[in-house]
């Protein structure tokens, strides 16, 4: 914590407050079969927002895209049959502003550093030596990982994880 500097303790207010913003956000003309570049209106997306379209979506990637984006989209306001009819491009330009205003993204410099993380790395070799699914891999301790790891180095088999 950084002394020079003073906080003050927010309220409910405060931390709701983000969830009503909108931010206006310009499509390049590209994404509009040539079009001129064009606005749309945003607003972020809400936990109730990601958990509802995660229960929608279940394992369906591309309809959770589409229902992120219907969600978020404040102006013009598209069904899901709608959303979903937009050309791919359009739709992930979408989607990547809305994981932004969100503050579900990740930047590239924060990417690169969780990427190079010893943990994150002693993971993706598990899941890859393995077969482990992600999930698999991120329920090990920290123990497991490093004896797991340390067979690997020996070249012996895991007996179950």
């Amino acid at each position: 914590m950084d002394a020079k500097r003073t906080s003050r303790a927010l309220s409910a207010e405060d931390l709701l407050a983000g969830s009503a913003a909108t931010y206006t956000v310009d499509v390049p003309g590209k994404l509009l079969n040539g079009a001129d570049t064009g606005q749309v209106t945003l607003r972020p997306l809400t936990v109730r927002d990601v958990q509802r379209v995660t229960q929608a979506a279940k394992e369906q990637h591309v309809l959770t895209s589409v229902l992120m984006v219907q969600q978020a989209l404040v102006q013009p306001k598209l069904s899901v049959e709608e959303t979903g009819s937009l050309a791919a491009g359009l739709l992930q330009f979408l989607l990547e502003r809305v994981n932004e205003i969100s503050g579900l993204s990740v930047a590239g410099e924060e990417l690169e550093q969780a990427v190079k993380a010893p943990l994150a790395r002693a993971c993706f070799l598990l899941a890859r030596e393995f077969g482990w699914t992600p999930a698999e891999s991120s329920a090990l301790t920290v123990g497991q990982i490093l004896l797991y790891l340390e067979m690997l180095a020996r070249q012996e088999p895991p007996t179950g994880a």
